[in-house]
């Protein structure tokens, strides 16, 4: 421990005309340094006017600058166009290496900048960078000292250098053992929370022994089973093979054949009436119709039936990549969203596509350009694609009741935001013009959406019961604020689980008497809502709101216009209902999602659902249907697992099985960039935002329209076979117990006859 104690001083105290790559013979060599440490940390003698940096591989074939092949240790130097670090970081945004020092280059006076490579990492990277035009003539055009001198400069300056040791360190493995005996955290640790009724404070405890099988909560048997989060996969075989072909020596000739011109003439053959008359009456033709008129009307019946002009070569093309391997199906990740300083350890809540901002863009690509004799430059062209969506998401604390309550000073002090996320950015918060932005909301947000007529505006309904209005302003404001929220006491007793914009042909109208306030603006918010704010009411209200109308129905005891009764009101989920979406094919047809199992409905059969899954090992968390296949829809677990269920496939199990996230699963959004790109948004626990790319099988509908509705059709058929079965079986049943009931009666009344009268 001793002598890696001492290597590790003189690494960190070598002067600079030292190199860093250099070792003595039999030790080993010294690697380049970690990227992920700061200049200024490891060397603090780094001038002002250079700046250490990494240069990816992609890089350095975008301004060719290899290392060891365009730049060498006696040619380092690299002059590099102003304007093409310039556009580089506009394509690329906060993933190009030169976005560190992006204010400087758009400061920096000159037209170009140098970039030294730094082989023997003088300065703690392998290139850097220099930023004043006075500091690069001082490297490329050194000044000249005389060798008198030089021996005054030593004189004069006293370097301390660490004594080197007389035999060079081996590594034996020392440091593996040392990193195996330190004790590391694995996981975050358990906090448990032990409470007692307050009469029992202080009363003694009596501890007997008790047999566990008298009790059902005597005990828990935990089994072991295989969890797939930690099951090793092979990702990468060195494998080599070596193969010779057979070489075959043959040969063949064919006899020459001299070309001759032939020629044929025919005309065709008339029959006479008498001609015709003896075929059509011979026995011949009737015995050769009477046996071809069988074949020949199979033959027309198959026409009748088969589409004779289906492509079988296409059909068969899909079906292979229908029935493929598993590959077919993954949903890859397109790209992963997540801010440590708004999303961190929280929860997502909502994810909604912005309804207006989407579409592709054109990027850069490098074309070849000279700049000077010796430093060949480059310059930025379009060349690719890259999505330019937006995504907003609603953040919320994870904390229960109690802990809401003692920390209500931290919630304060932390509002809760809406987040609107850009593809062009997936590191920082955004939304394009508008550059950084975020909405704060009065309390935790569950639910939130776009006003289809104007996505400038947003409603939200919050965790206290109460619903904001939020309008987008386009100013430099990097937090905006809500503009309006409903009443306290006429509002939602609970929080708002769900936020539904009416369509533009329903109308709900209430003459009510609107005070005139002044309003104000003390904040630079909107006055669009203000009128609204404390004072919103709701029109129509009902907790326990099933299956009903809109139509407001009149009291005949009060008078009062009330909303109806629910007309059906169904117990099939063992837990809270987390999902109720309308299939976006079928308009009555309704998918629903909650507890360990999920059930799709059709609207005109009030017998219960058409479809209901069996439960599950893991909880149902959220659920959305496709919007290109009617028959398929995605089921988010609490695991971090998504479930592909095609209607048309498989019932009885989901169609494909993929992990997401080692956490629990809050919301899916479905989505349609173009006709091969369609994405499937997914949240987790943790607060990261996941981007799924749906495959070509999953996207492409297997059946038609008419195929699923068939299938609907036929379920709806054996729940109401089975319905009528139940009301036969009670009916047989009523009837077999009356007349037991019968007998029962007669054999009474004839053990026990009726007294006679006496007279």
């Amino acid at each position: 421990m001793t002598q890696i104690a001492l290597s590790a001083i003189m690494v960190a105290q070598r002067p600079k005309s030292t190199s860093s790559g250099k070792s003595s013979k039999g030790g080993e060599k010294a690697k380049g340094p970690d990227p992920s440490l700061s200049h200024t940390d490891v060397l603090p003698d780094v001038p002002e006017d250079i700046f250490p940096m990494v240069l990816t591989s992609a890089t350095q074939e975008l301004f060719e600058c290899r290392a060891d092949e365009d730049v060498t240790q006696n040619n380092p130097y690299k002059l590099l166009k102003k304007d093409d670090i310039l556009h580089d970081m506009k394509a690329r945004a906060a993933v190009s290496d030169f976005h560190p020092v992006k204010q400087t280059v758009l400061n920096y006076p000159g037209e170009e900048l140098l970039l030294v490579f730094d082989r023997d990492f003088k300065y703690g990277q392998s290139f850097y960078l220099v930023l004043t035009e006075e500091a690069k003539q001082r490297i490329l055009q050194p000044p000249v000292s005389t060798d008198e001198e030089e021996p005054e400069e030593e004189s004069e300056q006293y370097v301390c250098r660490t004594p080197e040791p007389q035999q060079p360190w081996v590594s034996l493995g020392s440091e593996l053992e040392i990193e195996e005996e330190s004790v590391k955290d694995t996981r975050e640790r358990l906090k448990y929370l032990v409470s007692r009724v307050r009469k029992k404070f202080g009363a003694p405890v009596n501890f007997t022994d008790r047999n566990a099988l008298e009790s059902k909560e005597g005990y828990i048997e935990c089994t072991s089973y295989q969890d797939r989060n930690f099951r090793l996969i092979q990702m990468e075989r060195n494998s080599a093979t070596q193969a010779v072909l057979n070489l075959k020596s043959s040969a063949t000739q064919t006899q020459r054949t001299f070309p001759r011109n032939m020629y044929t003439q025919y005309k065709p053959r008339e029959l006479t009436e008498e001609e015709k008359e003896n075929y059509m009456s011979s026995e011949n033709l009737k015995n050769f119709a009477s046996s071809a008129f069988s074949r020949f009307e199979i033959a027309i019946q198959q026409n009748k039936i088969m589409d004779v002009f289906f492509d079988d070569w296409q059909a068969l093309s899909e079906g292979d990549i229908a029935f493929g391997g598993k590959a077919d199906t993954y949903l890859k990740e397109y790209q992963s969203f997540t801010d440590l300083q708004f999303s961190k350890d929280k929860s997502i809540s909502c994810i909604k596509w912005h309804p207006t901002i989407s579409g592709e863009a054109a990027t850069l690509h490098l074309q070849p350009k000279k700049t000077c004799a010796f430093h060949p430059s480059t310059e930025l062209r379009p060349s690719f694609n890259c999505v330019r969506s937006v995504i907003a998401v609603s953040v919320t604390e994870k904390m229960s009741f109690e802990e809401r309550i003692n920390g209500s000073t931290k919630l304060l002090l932390n509002p809760p935001l809406i987040l609107f996320w850009s593809f062009s950015d997936p590191i920082n918060p955004q939304i394009e013009p508008l550059g950084n932005l975020r909405l704060e909301c009065p309390d935790d947000v569950l639910s939130f959406d776009f006003c289809p007529s104007d996505p400038n505006i947003i409603i939200g309904g919050c965790m206290n019961g109460q619903m904001a209005f939020e309008e987008d302003k386009e100013n430099e404001i990097p937090v905006l604020l809500y503009c309006a929220v409903s009443s306290i006491e006429n509002g939602h007793k609970a929080p708002v689980t769900d936020v539904q914009w009416l369509p533009e042909n329903f109308e709900a109208e209430r003459k009510q008497k609107m005070e005139e306030k002044q309003l104000e603006n003390p904040r630079g918010i909107p006055n669009t809502f203000k009128y609204l704010d404390l004072s919103w009411k709701p029109l129509i209200k009902d907790g326990e709101l099933v299956y009903t109308s809109w139509k407001l129905g009149k009291d005949d005891d009060s008078g009062r216009l009330l909303s109806g009764k629910p007309s059906r009101c169904f117990i099939v989920h063992d837990s809270l209902v987390n999902t109720v979406k309308r299939s976006p094919f079928f308009k009555d047809i309704i998918l629903t999602v909650g507890g360990w199992n999920f059930a799709v409905w059709k609207e005109s059969v009030m017998n219960g659902p058409i479809i209901l899954s069996p439960c599950s090992q893991k909880r149902c968390m959220v659920g959305c249907w496709s919007l290109s296949n009617p028959g398929m829809f995605f089921i988010g677990k609490e695991d971090g697992n998504i479930e592909v269920w095609d209607l048309l496939e498989k019932t009885h199990e989901p169609s494909h099985i993929q992990n997401i996230s080692t956490a629990s699963i809050t919301c899916m959004k479905p989505w349609i960039i173009s006709s091969k790109q369609h994405f499937l948004a997914v949240s987790d626990d943790f607060g990261t935002l996941h981007i799924l790319q749906i495959p070509w099988t999953l996207r492409n509908p297997s059946s038609s329209e008419s195929s699923v509705n068939k299938y609907f059709e036929k379920e709806v058929t054996r729940l109401m076979f089975f319905d009528k079965r139940k009301e036969t079986m009670a009916k047989q049943k009523t009837a077999t117990e009356a007349e037991e009931q019968k007998k029962k009666t007669k054999i009474i009344s004839v053990i026990h006859p009726a007294p006679r009268k006496r007279q």
